[in-house]
């Protein structure tokens, strides 16, 4: 009968897709399943995982340090190790999307996960408690989350990608306005949690916030599942980790069964050796790289049969091996990022926070890049990418690596300003200590300081650009030059670049304390008092790292060769 209705269906024009099934796990066809009415559906549920995601994490950093007790540096290093972590876990979501299931059920299951976490939470924030079980549930709920989290993180983007048609030009154009409209989507859920649910939790309680973000991961559910005919879903094709490591594995057991045979052996003459070295080093034009992989299949017969290797898994892991420079050159982006939910939301709390009669809460900061990444994203599909196409004459317009590049040098700026700024603020500080007749405010008042937020609002922007063109940028990236079978966990190599980020982040925080430190002098970033911390030249700091991170970034990018249509 399945026969008959393939037959059928090929009669009308509809022709299966070769390793794609539909949501019952029957042969996917063109026409039926894919295109961008199934991604739109991915997009509408990115809005609300973003919105319960971000509207707990843009604030959690006041919630950790005036309902929990922690000092600033003790409620920023939490917050971006929860972070980090949630992002992190988007490696295991892509790990077993790629390998045991499809990423429609990896999403069901990590939204019933996010959803128990979020609903700890709300109980938590309700009772109020800073003892130390409360501090115990709090983690507890926030690490469910993060699970979560990471798990919609590993399969909503692949997911979304997916469904379009790469062998033909207009699919590969629609997936990637699908990327910059997923960049998009997860700004809208963004702006309505900095937004909306910020000023919930700040003028109605946390409960309140905590609530709205459970709601919105629940309701995701039914609209995901609402497009559930029309999606077409990989079929999952055993672990790509597996294939990493055998394949390693077989090429260093292959080169030292050579080594120790080359001992034993005596070459003829001094030219017979280094011929024969060249040959094995002459491997196509992946130079060291194919030569050592190779030995997996050149040595295939001399290996136990566990390490046979085919040589489409040794090209998939060449293939991995070169995309990891540019993904370790996107860290230290990820790292500044960090300082959109921590520093700079306790710098914004000390300062002028109205506007007219309008006082924003300082977690709302994040909404001014939101909105600028919401104008930019349709205007870069639409306008510029078209303009860049005709100039450059080729299909994509702009390369995945030079939307990459954009994005780095733009978080050096970021710094720069940032650094500014602080310097800025600094002096109001010391102004408004030093002048003030009856001594009103003092390092450790709490009153706001006579200089608006908005000077924050601008390393925002920067910041918020960097990451419009670098994290869509990465995606297609990774999700293009990736082998087939590793696409989910290549694409979640852009959400560990972030959990990284937020992981250096924590450490450059302790490190810098301990170098600043040593010697009895007050380390730069320690204390209750955001006034007596060295902020800005933490920021001069990491503009400096971000500079030769920069240079780092241009050294491989100039160097790779992509293997999908880049021209």
């Amino acid at each position: 009968m399945s026969l008959e209705l393939q037959q059928m269906d090929e009669a009308n024009g509809l022709s299966a897709w070769n390793g794609y099934v539909d949501w019952r796990n029957r042969p996917a066809l063109r026409g039926c399943h894919g295109g961008m009415l199934a991604a739109s559906f991915v997009l509408v549920v990115e809005v609300l995982e973003n919105l319960a995601f971000l509207a707990n994490a843009s604030n959690l950093v006041l919630y950790l340090s005036t309902k929990m007790g922690l000092s600033p540096s003790g409620a920023a290093n939490a917050v971006t190790t929860f972070m980090g972590t949630a992002f992190f876990l988007a490696l295991l979501g892509g790990f077993l999307a790629d390998a045991f299931f499809s990423t429609f059920h990896i999403y069901l299951v990590s939204a019933a996960i996010e959803f128990l976490g979020l609903l700890v939470l709300t109980v938590q924030a309700h009772e109020h408690s800073t003892e130390p079980w409360a501090r115990v549930v709090l983690f507890v709920g926030l690490y469910l989350v993060a699970l979560g989290v990471g798990g919609i993180k590993g399969s909503l983007p692949p997911h979304g990608a997916e469904q379009f048609d790469e062998t033909t030009p207009n699919g590969r154009r629609q997936r990637s306005f699908f990327f910059n409209y997923f960049i998009f989507s997860l700004s809208c859920g963004a702006l309505i949690a900095v937004t909306v649910v910020v000023w919930l939790e700040d003028n109605k309680g946390w409960s309140y916030g905590f609530g709205v973000s459970t709601a919105a991961i629940l309701i995701s559910v039914p609209i995901f599942l609402a497009g559930s005919r029309f999606y077409r879903l990989k079929v999952p094709s055993g672990s790509p980790i597996t294939t990493l490591f055998k394949v390693l594995t077989a090429a260093f057991y292959a080169r030292s069964k050579r080594k120790t045979s080359r001992n034993v052996v005596t070459c003829q003459s001094r030219n017979d050796c280094d011929v024969n070295v060249d040959k094995r080093n002459d491997d196509g034009d992946d130079g060291i790289l194919g030569s050592f992989l190779g030995e997996a299949v050149r040595e295939r017969e001399s290996l136990p049969r566990l390490l046979h290797c085919t040589e489409e898994q040794v090209e998939d892991v060449k293939i991995v091996i070169k995309i990891l420079p540019i993904f370790m050159s996107t860290i230290m982006l990820n790292c500044c990022l960090a300082q959109l939910s921590t520093f700079s939301v306790q710098q914004a709390s000390t300062m002028n926070t109205k506007l007219g009669s309008l006082t924003v809460p300082p977690a709302a900061l994040p909404v001014f890049p939101v909105v600028f990444t919401m104008i930019l994203a349709p205007t870069y599909n639409h306008l510029l990418l078209p303009l860049a196409r005709k100039t450059t004459k080729t299909e994509t317009g702009v390369t995945h690596l030079q939307r990459i590049g954009t994005g780095l040098f733009l978080s050096i700026v970021a710094m720069a300003v940032a650094a500014l700024v602080e310097t800025k603020r600094k002096l109001v500080v010391a102004e408004v200590t030093c002048c003030s007749s009856n001594n009103a405010y003092s390092s450790d008042s709490s009153s706001s300081l006579p200089i608006t937020f908005l000077w924050i609002a601008l390393q925002y922007v920067f910041l918020g650009s960097a990451d419009l063109f670098t994290l869509a940028g990465m995606m297609e990236f990774f999700f293009t030059e990736a082998p087939f079978r590793m696409r989910s966990l290549a694409t979640s190599l852009s959400w560990t670049s972030l959990a990284m980020g937020y992981y250096m982040s924590s450490v450059l925080v302790s490190a810098v304390n301990f170098a600043t430190g040593l010697n009895q002098h007050t380390p730069w970033l320690l204390g209750k008092n955001l006034n007596e911390y060295h902020l800005e030249r933490f920021y001069w700091l990491m503009c400096v790292l971000s500079g030769i991170n920069f240079l780092h970034y241009l050294f491989w990018a100039t160097r790779y060769a992509y293997r999908s249509n880049q021209g």
